[in-house]
């Protein structure tokens, strides 16, 4: 499978349609992940692009764990930009660090791991998956793996982790890396001077050495804590945000609420108005007609009157 980025030349695929398939793919939750590959698949062949829709249907589905790490690359662009940076900067401290200066940079890696593992937990459970002790505990060594090993950081910036990642021993206890670790487990370590007597300096100047390396490597601590400490504080600071948005959310859903409420109020009593008017309306058209009635009634009635009236004073003459 690709990785996010690239683009496959020739053929009949839409490399940035299938790129941005497979980033939706691989932040649906894992039980969605079989459904939506298969919609995927098949929009890709109704398109006419087979070899996206074949890409498609090749995509393995995520562990739980996998998913949330992916969720969180994706939901928190800017923290896991920085949380890169801060591998990267951890891993060059590293290199020829005593055990006591790894020990301390691991108390504030571990911090800054637990945070965002926390914040993908969040994220997991806001998508409807709750993550089990188990499954955080998988988030977690996968970002430890992503701090620890070049490699790892490379697949999680991809977006498209299938399993959890799992870092080197020596830096998940926090002990210095060993002599003869392999690439992609362990930390190097740097490449001890040379032992030949030819080459030995004099004793002052092994001393300098000596010296400059103790400073190096604390030049090299202190821009790992600082960069651990940074990244405390943007985490602390989105967490913050993050906690300040949430609570508008809910203002703003209570306000949403009341307002649809209101509305409701006012179209049921809208509805009310409406039906007093039409029974107004056929009152009034009843009351018109009636009106018309009794008018007729009194031009009849007043005609009648006067022939009464006629009649009675053509009879009174007759008599006189």
């Amino acid at each position: 499978m690709q990785r996010r980025g690239g683009r496959r030349q020739g053929g009949d695929g839409d490399g940035d349609g299938v790129e941005a398939a497979l980033d939706e793919l691989y932040t649906t939750p894992p039980s969605r992940f079989v459904a939506r590959r298969e919609e995927l698949a098949a929009a890709a062949g109704a398109e006419g692009r087979a070899e996206d829709a074949r890409a498609v249907r090749a995509a393995r589905r995520p562990s739980l764990a996998a998913w949330a790490a992916n969720l969180l690359l994706r939901s928190e662009p800017q923290e896991s930009r920085r949380f890169l940076e801060l591998g990267r900067a951890l891993r060059e401290a590293y290199r020829g660090l005593d055990s006591a200066g790894v020990k301390e940079l691991s108390v504030q890696r571990r911090r800054v791991v637990s945070e965002l593992s926390r914040q993908a937990a969040h994220l997991a459970f806001e998508a409807g998956h709750r993550l089990s002790g188990a499954v955080q505990q998988e988030v977690e060594a996968t970002l430890h793996a992503v701090l620890a090993d070049q490699a790892a950081a490379d697949q999680w910036a991809g977006g498209r982790l299938v399993s959890a990642l799992v870092p080197p021993s020596e830096f998940v206890t926090g002990t210095a890396p060993s002599a003869g670790a392999t690439p992609g487990t362990a930390l190097p370590k740097a490449a001890p001077p040379s032992a030949s007597p030819k080459a030995a300096p004099s004793s002052a100047r092994a001393q300098d050495e000596l010296a400059e390396r103790r400073r190096e490597r604390q030049r090299q601590l202190t821009r790992a804590r600082t960069a651990a400490e940074n990244a405390e504080r943007r985490l602390r600071a989105c967490r913050d945000r993050r906690i300040d948005a949430d609570a508008e959310l809910a203002r703003a859903h209570a306000r949403h609420d009341e307002a649809r409420q209101r509305v409701t109020d006012a179209e049921r009593r809208l509805r009310q108005l409406r039906e007093e008017q039409r029974r107004a309306a056929d009152e009034e058209q009843a009351a018109g007609q009636r009106s018309q009635e009794a008018a007729e009634a009194l031009v009849r009635a007043e005609q009648e009157a006067r022939e009464a009236a006629a009649e009675l004073d053509r009879l009174s003459s007759r008599r006189s």
